[in-house]
């Protein structure tokens, strides 16, 4: 065992030197970093300063042209709204009337048929009627001559035939 002894101690030391090494390297790019990174900003900083600056004077140039088109918006909105109230209001209206001269209307037609009816009726009360009273007396007479003039026939069976003919 102490022949392997000597062997480690040789690879330890070198693992360690290794390590020394590593760890300056580190170092040193860390340093390298540590002085870019100031410069870096710098330069983000200076590309940046004047973007953020446009954008900026950008926002204050556009926002009272925001707010005009946004108070304008809701002006139309709001004249949109009394605008469709008031045709709302003026069509309801207009419905109404017309609600109302239909109703006249029909008032108006339904009289007239009611006296066109009350005339019909009253035409066949004082023409029809006295026509059919005229006509019915005039049946009634003829019948009545025929009833004579079949008394004066001599009874053969010819009389009893139109007798019969009388009685539906």
């Amino acid at each position: 065992m102490e022949s392997w002894l000597p062997f480690f101690v040789i690879i330890a030391t070198v693992s360690i030197v290794i390590q020394a090494g590593i760890l300056f390297v580190l170092y040193k790019k860390i340093r390298e970093v540590n002085e870019k990174t100031p410069r870096a900003a710098a330069e983000l900083h200076a590309k940046i300063t004047p973007i953020l600056a446009r954008l900026q004077a950008l926002m204050e140039d556009t926002q009272p042209r925001i707010s005009s088109m946004i108070a304008d918006a809701a002006e139309i909105t709001h004249l949109a709204r009394s605008r469709a109230q008031k045709f709302d209001r003026v069509f309801s209206e207009a419905v109404d009337r017309l609600r109302l001269q239909l109703i006249h209307a029909d008032q108006v037609v339904s009289g007239a048929l009611e006296t066109i009816e009350e005339a019909g009726s009253k035409v066949r009360r004082t023409v029809w009627g006295p026509v059919h009273q005229a006509s019915a007396f005039i049946k009634g007479v003829k019948v009545g001559l025929e009833f004579f003039r079949s008394q004066r026939r001599p009874a053969d069976g010819r009389g009893e035939q139109s007798d019969e003919g009388l009685f539906i």
